[in-house]
């Protein structure tokens, strides 16, 4: 089958997914509608606010489907009636059914923001960063009822780089995926795509991420602590104690050598330096509650001593 023929159906909500599916809309096969999330309040105001996908979809005058859940019977029915060869989903933010996934007459594909069976779930990106990987990649998978544990079809690696955040290491993934699926389609369509199962036995687990997540253990050495404040940064973002408020970290360098009490604070030729238990941090930016993101060195200069972070 050639691409212009397919017959595709894209699902997507996350900002991750826009790369690829402009690929489609561009180079084909155009989908046939977008399936993503419905819109919801946000900001001050609480305003109806849909995802940003669909206005791509919009512009591209691709119909959109938001269902409050895919595993209605009426969702399921509007979906076979498109009659789609293949459903490509990536961080669509829904566990589809089995009743969903035997829908598409060729298969049911994921695009998963790793190197499986390393760190199936949601925070797949982050976890690379925080654990230290040399690096990690896009996944086209075929989607199983079990968590990103469907078959392998094809495997886009990349390295991390030392400077990564979690937020450049996103908008990177978002166009690997987009050539990663432009690669693995062509032999899907055409029945030539290798299926290589997963190793369970070498899975790891990259549960979703809560803004509690981020608070920072100073117990930890210094390199694990950088890693984990990049992995985190923009979401759910790194904090600490200090006066009975948080105070927001944004990425630090990691240094070595005693510097006190996991926690204290010291300046040092004109550093910020917080103590861990091995090495410290050097603090580039930081923000208390209720306050601007300043450098680290502009904060300190407001404060008459330099108690410990909690």
């Amino acid at each position: 089958m050639s691409l212009a023929d397919a017959r595709v159906v894209f699902f997507g909500s996350g900002e991750i997914a826009i790369p690829a599916f402009r690929r489609l809309i561009a180079d084909g096969p155009r989908p046939l509608a977008l399936v993503t999330q419905p819109d919801k309040p946000a900001g001050r105001h609480r305003e109806l606010t849909p995802p940003p996908i669909k206005r791509v979809a919009l512009e591209a005058g691709i119909p959109v489907l938001q269902p409050e859940s895919v595993r209605d019977e009426a969702s399921l029915e509007e979906l076979r009636a498109l009659a789609p060869d293949v459903i490509v989903v990536m961080a669509y933010g829904q566990i589809l059914p089995k009743a969903l996934i035997a829908i598409p007459r060729i298969a049911c594909i994921n695009l998963h923001a790793s190197i499986l069976p390393r760190h199936r779930g949601a925070s797949c990106l982050q976890a690379a960063i925080d654990e230290g990987d040399a690096e990690t990649g896009i996944t086209v998978m075929h989607v199983v009822p079990k968590l990103d544990a469907g078959d392998i079809i094809h495997a886009v690696a990349t390295p991390i780089g030392a400077e990564e955040t979690g937020g450049s290491l996103h908008d990177r993934m978002a166009e690997v995926a987009a050539e990663a699926l432009a690669q693995a389609l062509p032999g899907i369509l055409g029945g030539t795509a290798s299926r290589t199962p997963q190793d369970g036995e070498r899975s790891t687990y990259a549960p979703k991420l809560e803004r509690e997540h981020g608070r920072i253990d100073w117990t930890w050495d210094a390199e694990r602590l950088a890693r984990r404040i990049r992995a985190y940064e923009p979401w759910p973002g790194t904090w600490t104690s200090f006066d009975g408020k948080r105070i927001k970290i944004f990425p630090a360098r990691a240094g070595s050598g005693a510097a006190g009490e996991p926690g204290s604070l010291s300046v040092v030729e004109g550093e910020v330096r917080v103590a861990c238990g091995e090495g410290f941090l050097v603090l580039g930016e930081v923000q208390p509650d209720g306050s601007r993101r300043m450098p680290a060195r502009d904060w300190v200069k407001g404060l008459r001593s330099l108690p410990a972070f909690g």
